[in-house]
């Protein structure tokens, strides 16, 4: 089994990159196989609705000018993804709200192709605005007919500076218990 995980921060060793490992952490003891692809400093720009993906049903966007098709490759190989944010006035960084907005328009245009794979929110936020920037992921991963594993509470962590999620001691809590939950979850599937 394999988990992506894709961190939409413009601080690559961010509060977001450090509650992405936390999850990652209680996968891997449950000897799930994960990687981390950061879209930091990485050229990725928006949807253009040119429906060309429709037309090609290639499993790409037309479009080869960013990084953008290495990560559908990415997440059509997985069976799992997270894909993680800072909250940037209540929503997700630009560069995740690309990556939604592409790769959902591809995953539709080829039959679904990341339906029923495990999808898990993750987000840091320094006061306000986290659970839009969660709906908004969660929004793609059941537009994409994906697999949403809960925590005991919403997948956020309050920090600005980094390492300042480290002092959240119940959003750390949440992000362990939803790598153990995740980890649950995709044992049950791949059974």
């Amino acid at each position: 089994m394999k988990v992506i995980a894709f961190n939409g921060s413009a601080r690559r060793d961010g509060n977001t990159a450090i509650l992405i490992e936390y999850v990652l952490d209680e996968l891997r003891k449950e000897g799930i196989d994960t990687e981390v692809f950061s879209l930091a400093g990485k050229k990725i720009h928006g949807c253009r609705a040119c429906y060309k993906c429709f037309e090609n049903a290639d499993r790409r966007c037309a479009f080869d000018d960013d990084i953008l098709n290495e990560c559908i490759e990415k997440m059509a190989e997985a069976d799992a993804i997270i894909l993680g944010s800072p909250t940037y006035f209540t929503d997700v960084s630009a560069e995740m709200k690309a990556l939604i907005d592409r790769a959902g328009l591809v995953g539709k245009a080829n039959g679904g192709m990341f339906k029923r794979k495990v999808g898990a929110a993750v987000i840091a936020v320094r006061r306000a605005g986290s659970l839009h920037a969660f709906s908004t992921i969660n929004n793609f991963f059941l537009y994409s007919e994906m697999i949403i594993p809960g925590s005991n509470y919403w997948n956020m962590a309050i920090g600005r500076n980094k390492g300042d999620v480290e002092k959240d001691a119940e959003g750390i809590a949440t992000m362990k218990l939803l790598g153990v939950n995740m980890a649950w979850l995709l044992k049950k599937l791949d059974a």
